[in-house]
């Protein structure tokens, strides 16, 4: 943990040197919405592996930089890509951007992903507001000999997502007419890379999941750790395995993702504008 705790600082002096400490919002950007990133203006950008101690991301869809800016008349720092537990990271390098941003005085973290829909009430495209997770990962983040000394270690996880900021949400979906209507639900997260099976996403149904991704639980258990408030957005990319006809791809997301991207975009900038 000592070598994970020198990259932390260093990363972090790296990043208050060019941003300052002064933001109070965060936003991590999932699988295909690099596009956010576009509207954000006065904005300072950094290359990720430009900074101490971030590993490089190299997945199609993330474009791996750190971005200080406007967006929604506030200052935020936002997050042009992540890092996945597939692409061979621990999770503890996966969760380093939120520790950082958490240093910097980040108290709000808003975390997108794509994700495949199991719900029945949804269709690509679709917004879901994640109002509670399942850790199918086979890890944690929290796992460690001296995690324990960044906040408590046995993590109350009753209300890992904010009520207030769902709620906040909701508000502002009803009163912009372009954002459409939100869903809800129980967001699942696997190790991956690959999609899951039939079999796999009968059994994720049946015990509670409205929607499955690779991503986003372990950046919301150390956001807990650190008490940060956090606003979980799951943009459904597809419909999972053996919820529609056909095979699925990565690229399928992206495109997918892409097509509602100017609406993600506004209800991103109307969310942030209200907090």
């Amino acid at each position: 943990m000592g070598g994970y705790r020198d990259r932390l600082e260093k990363a972090v002096n790296y990043v208050q040197g060019k941003v300052g400490s002064k933001l109070k919002i965060g936003l991590i950007l999932g699988s295909g919405l690099g596009k956010v990133a576009e509207e954000i203006n006065k904005k300072i950008t950094i290359k990720y592996r430009d900074i101490p101690g971030f590993p490089i991301s190299t997945v199609q869809g993330h474009k791996g930089e750190l971005i200080c800016g406007e967006f929604g008349g506030k200052n935020i720092l936002l997050f042009n890509g992540r890092y996945h537990y597939y692409q061979g990271f621990s999770l503890q390098e996966v969760t380093l951007p939120v520790r950082v941003a958490r240093r910097i005085g980040i108290e709000t973290l808003i975390i997108t992903n794509a994700s495949g829909g199991i719900s029945h009430d949804f269709k690509p495209g679709d917004i879901m507001l994640i109002n509670d997770h399942i850790n199918y990962m086979g890890a944690n983040p929290l796992i460690g000999e001296d995690t324990a000394s960044f906040g408590p270690l046995f993590v109350d996880m009753t209300e890992p997502y904010d009520r207030e900021l769902i709620k906040r949400a909701k508000e502002t979906a009803y009163r912009t007419a372009e954002i459409g209507e939100l869903k809800e639900g129980v967001y699942l997260a696997t190790s991956g890379p690959s999609y899951e099976t039939r079999a796999e996403i009968s059994f994720f149904k049946k015990i509670g999941a409205d929607a499955v991704g690779m991503s986003t639980v372990p950046e919301v258990i150390v956001a807990s750790q650190e008490g940060m408030k956090v606003l979980g957005v799951s943009i459904i990319a597809n419909m999972a395995c053996g919820m529609s006809r056909g095979k699925l791809s990565h690229n399928e997301v992206l495109k997918n993702i892409n097509n509602v991207s100017s609406r993600v975009i506004i209800f991103l900038r109307e969310i942030i504008r209200s907090l």
